[in-house]
This record gives structure tokens, C-alpha cells and sequence, in this order.
């Protein structure tokens, strides 16, 4: 992976971190968020609607708050960016607020959760996904979210606890996974123009090969939020939140022809030690947390599980055994690392 964004012309320090979250993602068991993604985000560095080598640009500085631009660079390099200063202000103040927009996508948002909790701090991120409606709302079946991801993340000792999913039913890139004969949608993850739910990709595709690039703006369809007018609630507001408030742009109405999708993200940092709460924060959350983890599970085969261990377990397990890739997805990868000359293993 990481040859491959070299050779598409990023520096070599960026190809790796690039190539270094979309496998984490995988080993994460995100597949959505993984290498499926390599084949498009070529196509988008050709199309010159992301851009190597970008840095965050700060647009608004008040200390304990800062607005960032990405200028259309790659979401790992940026969002990495905001989130270090994030880190490294709430560290210093307390807390910090940090409004990003115009970056390229960012990947798996739980990944910065993680970097947060690595330094002891609290985050909450909501995100949106500017120029990609493909949501329905809670009662409707055209598009009108982005995918709209929210992500929490809190340090509790020997047990953190990472709440990282998208508004919609499943992400796009589960939609792409299933495309390329990978775990299947469940049966009401679509929805058609005529309002019927699908599980079927070319819903929101259209037609395709088997190794071609997905486009959304093939079908006619739509995702459907997740918990009914709940999720759809909660997208709204990662809309005006992530996309509106930053200034970045919400996913629609688009204002003319826009070039590609940028991702927008606000963040919240909270240090507990500052806050003077920190030994009570850690005793009563991790007590709370154990009684969560305690009821009695109506599978006595599946304990009750907090949010983030089943990412850890897969991470474990895929470390120890490797990434499994569909034929179809590892086929599209060899293809694009073919077209930019880079040589790919048997």
C-alpha cells in the first residue's frame, strides 16, 4: 500500500502513514475504512480532487479553540495534524475545541479517539462528509446525509473505551465491501425510489464490474439512517455541527459542481487531570463500567462487551493470521498498483 501512494506521488513519509491507517482499519476489522479504499483514493489524486503533501492550515486561533483548513489534502496526513494540536492544547489548557474542514477522507474516526485516550485525554468527534449525500432520512428515500460519522472516546485505567460508528445503517464502505463479494448488507440497509429496502449494492452503484471503481452516483438509492429517526437525528447534527459550523460545507445542497468529497470534523478535548476530577472520573467510571460488563448476557456463549473490544479482538486476531481481503478487492488493488508500475506479490 504504502508503494503504491508513492508512486502515485506522495512522499514517502505520507505514503506510509496513509498506508499504515487503512491497514490499521482493517486490523481493527473496519474493513470499510481499509485498503477497498486504495483504488479510489488514486482516482481522486488523478482527478486532482485530493492532494499530496497538504498541512492544516490554521484559519482561527483563540487558544483553547482553533479552525483549521485541510486545502483538499489526504484525511490521514490532516486530520493526524488536528488532532496533535488538539492533543497538545488541551494538554496545556485543559480543553480545547478544534473545528476542521476541507479535508480529504480521514479514514477511521476511532483511530483519533485512540490517539486521544494514548494521552489521557477525553474526545468527541462528529463528522460529515461535504458533497456525499447518500442517507436517506428517518421516512424519506432520497439522499440527504453524508454517512455523518460520531466518535467518543474515555480513559478509563486498563479498560478505554472507544464508541466509534457512522449515522447511517452501515457506512459506505461496508456498501463497497459487499459490492466486491465481501460480508453482506443486511436486508434493510437500502433503500429504493420506490421505498423498498434492499441489501443489494447496485442499489446505491448502479451497475458495475467486478473490479470496477463504486461510484454512488450510479444508482438511484439511498442508505438508510441507523435507529430510525434517532440516527437520523444525530446525522443532522453531525451535519450542522461537522459541516455547517466549521464552514466546510454540509453534504447538499451543493452549490454548483463540486470535485470530490471533503470531510469535515469537530472535536472536543477534555483533560480529567485538569479538571481536578480525574481519581473519582477513573473510580466511578471503571466501577460503572465493570457493573455494565457484569449483566447477565442472554447468550451465555457472548459476554456483554464495551465499546472498542471487539476492534481489539480483531486486531489480535488479525495480527496474528493477516487481513483477509474478497477476491474482487484485492483484485481492483493489484489493478490500480499495475497502472502506476508498482510490482504486487503472487
Amino acid at each position: 500500500m504504502r508503494s503504491i501512494f508513492a508512486a502515485a506521488g506522495c512522499a514517502d513519509e505520507e505514503a506510509g502513514l496513509i498506508a499504515r491507517e487503512l491497514v490499521g482499519a482493517n486490523l481493527a476489522g473496519h474493513d470499510s475504512h481499509g485498503v477497498v479504499r486504495v483504488p479510489l483514493y488514486v482516482d481522486w489524486m488523478r482527478e486532482g480532487w485530493v492532494r499530496a503533501g497538504q498541512r492544516a492550515e490554521v484559519v482561527t486561533d483563540g487558544g483553547a479553540f482553533v479552525v483549521l483548513d485541510g486545502n483538499e489534502g489526504f484525511g490521514q496526513t490532516i486530520a493526524t495534524e488536528a488532532v496533535a494540536l488538539g492533543i497538545e492544547r488541551a494538554g496545556a489548557n485543559g480543553t480545547c475545541i478544534v473545528a476542521l474542514r476541507n479535508s480529504g477522507h480521514i479514514g477511521r474516526v476511532g483511530a483519533y479517539a485512540e490517539t486521544a485516550l494514548a494521552a489521557g485525554l477525553v474526545s468527541i468527534h462528529f463528522v460529515n462528509v461535504a458533497g456525499s449525500p447518500l442517507v436517506a432520512p428517518f421516512g424519506a428515500v432520497e439522499r440527504r446525509f453524508s454517512t455523518a460519522p460520531f466518535a467518543v472516546g474515555i480513559p478509563l485505567p486498563e479498560r478505554p473505551v472507544v464508541l466509534d460508528f457512522a449515522t447511517s445503517l452501515v457506512a459506505e464502505g461496508k456498501v463497497q465491501v459487499a459490492s466486491f463479494g465481501g460480508r453482506p448488507l443486511p436486508p434493510d440497509a437500502l433503500i429504493g425510489p420506490d421505498g423498498m429496502t434492499s441489501s443489494d449494492p447496485h442499489v446505491l452503484y448502479g451497475d458495475y464490474g467486478p473490479t470496477d471503481l463504486r461510484r454512488p452516483s450510479g444508482g438511484d438509492g439511498a442508505i438508510r439512517a441507523f435507529g430510525e429517526h434517532k440516527g437520523s437525528g444525530l446525522a443532522l447534527m453531525c451535519e450542522l455541527l461537522a459541516g455547517a459550523f466549521t464552514a466546510g460545507g454540509c453534504a447538499g445542497p451543493l452549490d454548483g459542481p463540486r470535485k470530490g468529497i471533503t470531510n469535515g470534523m469537530l472535536s472536543i478535548y477534555l483533560s480529567p487531570a485538569h479538571f481536578g476530577t480525574q481519581a473519582e472520573f477513573e473510580r466511578i467510571g471503571r466501577e460503572y463500567l465493570d457493573w455494565v460488563l457484569g449483566a447477565r448476557p442472554s447468550d451465555p456463549a457472548a459476554p456483554v462487551l464495551a465499546p472498542g473490544d471487539p476492534e481489539a479482538a480483531s486486531r489480535e486476531a488479525r495480527l496474528a493470521e493477516g487481513v483477509p481481503l474478497p477476491v474482487d478487492t484485492w483484485a481492483a488493488i493489484v489493478r490500480t498498483a499495475e497502472g502506476l508500475g508498482v510490482p504486487t506479490p503472487a
